[in-house]
């Protein structure tokens, strides 16, 4: 009955990925299948759609927005990719070493990229480091599905097929000379495995330190005060 916005996607495919830009006039959408209209970034304000990457160099598994820059990451099967959306450029590529990317999330500061990967990794870029991953952590026993930092508390988390969640403390320092700590902290266990699928998707409260869920099983769990 109230007023809305509906987006159709042309080309064909499932929706894969959405993700919005921290200032919320902007909003990106991929459909993997879909080619040079894999992803598309729509503008709210003015009803417009763009498709800024006819040529993708492999199939689309995650996108991001940069938190305050006009940075776009795109994740391939195995690569980052880092454009500048305003002088439409390429500006860096990071490697992952991974097989197959599943996801990837951002750092509130704009400077560290987490990656996720079905080969059961999860990776972290320091930006201002290297193209290389910065870490590898390798804790999960099944394929990795989600990562997310937290947006206000040194928090990030990795989700998988094995149905758990790992919180792990993620401490990134202003001295740019003092690398950032990664510590594990928790296993969170409230996923049944379906189909040799656990934990699809998470996502932390913007500002408790809580985590969310969703898994095969059908479930969206909350996870509060839990670690």
């Amino acid at each position: 009955g109230g007023d809305g916005l509906v987006l159709g996607m042309e080309g064909g495919g499932s929706v894969t990925d959405v993700r919005w830009h921290g200032k919320g006039d902007y909003l990106a959408s991929l459909v993997p299948t879909a080619g040079g209209k894999a992803v598309m970034i729509h503008q709210i304000s003015r009803g417009k759609t763009q498709c800024p990457f006819k040529k993708t160099h492999g199939q689309v598994q995650a996108v991001a927005f940069h938190p305050h820059k006009p940075f776009f990451f795109l994740a391939t099967q195995t690569h980052v990719r880092v454009y500048h959306l305003v002088k439409q450029v390429l500006m860096k590529k990071l490697l992952s070493g991974c097989k197959w990317i599943s996801s990837l999330d951002i750092h509130p500061t704009g400077d560290h990229v987490l990656v996720s990967s079905y080969d059961r990794r999860v990776v972290w870029f320091d930006l201002d480091l290297s193209s290389l991953p910065y870490k590898t952590l390798k804790y999960h026993s099944k394929a990795v599905r989600a990562v997310a930092f937290h947006r206000s508390y040194p928090l990030m988390a990795s989700g998988a097929d094995d149905g758990t969640v790992h919180v792990f403390h993620a401490t990134v320092y202003d001295d740019l000379m003092q690398n950032p700590l990664v510590v594990p902290v928790k296993i969170l266990r409230g996923h049944a495995v379906v189909g040799e699928v656990g934990v699809m998707a998470l996502a932390f409260h913007p500002t408790q330190p809580w985590v969310f869920s969703g898994g095969a099983d059908g479930k969206v769990v909350l996870y509060q005060d839990a670690f």
